[in-house]
């Protein structure tokens, strides 16, 4: 059974988080699907924490419809209206569910 992949984003650029920086996004994701043959169906991201998540979340659907990906995996408890609003087709509520982390 092959697998199915998201590719995260470092949206923020911030040093504490992983992902491919978003300038370099387009070239890694098309690496993947072409010369890897990885099967690259989204993107995900999460967006420096005290900030608005609007502009970052409109780079990600940017950067995916640049790359013809249709799933985004953006948004989470604090966030994730805005975010189903910009296009996600996955969001994690973790918290908002489970409450916050000990």
């Amino acid at each position: 059974k092959r697998k199915k992949f998201f590719v995260q984003i470092n949206i923020g650029k911030e040093n504490n988080k992983s992902g491919i920086m978003p300038e370099e996004g387009l070239e890694f994701i098309n690496y993947c699907i072409n010369d890897c043959k990885v099967p690259v169906i989204g993107l995900m991201c999460i967006p420096p924490q005290h900030e608005n998540p609007k502009p970052f979340f409109e780079l990600l659907k940017k950067i995916a419809q640049k790359a013809d990906i249709d799933n985004l995996s953006m948004g989470m408890s604090g966030d994730y209206e805005t975010a189903i609003m910009l296009g996600a087709t996955h969001i994690r509520v973790g918290s908002a569910l489970f409450g916050a982390r000990g």
